[in-house]
């Protein structure tokens, strides 16, 4: 590692004197009112800032019937209400002054109104990005970018933040290198996601595509946008690549052996969009989980229960594990419903009413015959399994069972057809036996026992 220190030494002095000759032009005297003007601005702006906004949320209040989006920009906007007064009334300021006097006088003001617009546009153009942590890293950069071009103290700081740097073998990396490696990728980052969502979002709507090559598709194009705005982001600041290719080499393989998991997650995502065995839309059952998809992700599968719950499912557990996928080739779903009927009613007629009464629930399929069969002869009753057919499981099972028990409950009352429940008969065999309920409890003590 070559040694950086008289490097970074001039490159400090050169970005001091700067700052040094700026802040000494700042406090002349035909500058010092500027700066009063610039305060008195600040404090202004602030206080109709806070006026404004009371007024500005009460406005969007009564707009509640508006899209989201317009609601979104009208609180981004009193979020920087403040700001836009300073930057409207520094404006005005400055353009009143300019035609009353020369416009050296107002040179300050006019430097303060542009860096606070330009603040502005930044946080607005930033706001696109849908990543809060790489929205913030884009917006810091920017304002901290355009301050200094404003200043006039780009060169200096560039030559600072390069001379920052370590140097091994052919590879000198600096911290400005970096910088701007961090904020190009960013900015490619950014609009990689947004053309994957505008992409995605035409994906859904084609009919034509499968819903499984809808997402393999939009999977791999993220991978293959968000690739290829790394590398060129990188190459595009002059960034080595192949000075890292052993460093990212050994590294690869040792994210290989610890992310086993992640990545296994991440194949068997692929191998279940290839092979079509579920889809978004699909009703499964995992275990003890039932309900349908939600989303495919690429680690994994959001299934939504019945009653709102929301699971993500590792892609692994759906490709080695056993998965019940009620609606694999088709949406049709058939359903057992065992009870018992008294030995007094004739079977016949107890399997004729239930089969009549299946077909007056609304969500049995009338197309598809429902049976009724005596599957044995218990103790108690002659046991009966109800078989029908449905074709919309996601909206739950047990519910419409529930509808199928009540009309046979219904039907059994009107047929007079009686749901026997076990009972039990005692008969003393010696009746000379008399049982004493009200005998107080033996004495287990000592006395008790002698006596």
């Amino acid at each position: 590692m070559e040694p950086v220190g008289p490097d970074i030494v001039d490159a400090a002095q050169g970005l001091w004197s700067r700052i040094s000759l700026f802040l000494e032009i700042m406090i002349l005297p035909a500058r010092l009112y500027q700066l009063a003007a610039i305060a008195g601005l600040i404090l202004l702006s602030w206080l109709l800032g806070r006026i404004a906004l009371r007024f500005w949320n009460a406005w969007l209040h009564d707009r509640s019937d508006w899209p989201k989006w317009r609601l979104r920009l009208g609180v981004l906007i009193g979020r920087r209400m403040g700001l836009m007064i300073f930057a409207l009334l520094a404006w005005t300021v400055v353009i009143v002054m300019r035609e009353i006097t020369w416009p050296s006088r107002s040179a300050l003001i006019a430097l303060a109104a542009s860096i606070a617009l330009s603040w502005l546009a930044i946080f607005f153009v930033a706001r696109l990005i849908a990543n809060r942590f790489l929205r913030r890293i884009v917006s810091w950069a920017g304002w901290i970018w355009v301050t200094l071009f404003l200043l006039g103290l780009t060169e200096p700081a560039g030559d600072f933040l390069d001379s920052l740097a370590i140097t091994i073998g052919d590879l000198r990396l600096s911290a400005l290198t970096v910088l701007k490696a961090l904020v190009v990728t960013g900015l490619l980052i950014g609009g990689a996601r947004a053309l994957s969502r505008l992409i995605t979002g035409r994906l859904a709507r084609n009919e034509d595509i499968s819903p499984t090559m809808r997402v393999l598709t939009a999977k791999l194009l993220q991978v293959v946008l968000f690739s290829l705005a790394v590398v060129v982001g990188l190459k595009a600041v002059g960034f080595d690549l192949t000075g890292l290719a052993v460093f990212s080499g050994a590294v690869g393989v040792g994210l290989g052996f610890g992310l086993q998991k992640v990545v296994s997650n991440l194949v068997s995502g692929v191998i279940i969009l290839l092979d079509k065995s579920i889809k978004p839309g699909d009703v499964i059952s995992l275990g003890d989980t039932f309900g349908w998809i939600e989303e495919l992700g690429a680690r994994y599968v959001s299934v939504v229960t019945r009653d709102g719950k929301e699971y993500l499912i590792p892609n692994e557990d759906l490709v080695t594990g056993q998965v019940v996928n009620w609606s694999h080739t088709n949406s049709f779903v058939r359903l057992d419903l065992r009870f018992g009927a008294s030995y007094g009613d004739d079977p016949h007629r107890v399997s004729a009413t239930a089969i009549a009464a299946v077909k007056t629930v609304p969500r049995v399929l009338s197309d598809r015959q429902a049976v009724c069969w005596v599957t044995g002869f218990g103790d108690n009753a002659v046991d009966y399994v109800l078989r029908f057919w449905i074709d919309d499981a996601a909206k739950g099972l047990t519910n419409v069972r529930g509808q199928v028990y009540l009309a046979l409950w219904d039907a059994f009352k009107e047929q007079g057809i009686t749901l026997p429940f076990p009972q039990r008969e005692v008969r003393l065999v010696n009746p000379s036996l008399r049982v004493q309920m009200d005998d107080p409890p033996p004495d287990n003590t000592e006395s008790g026992r002698e006596h």
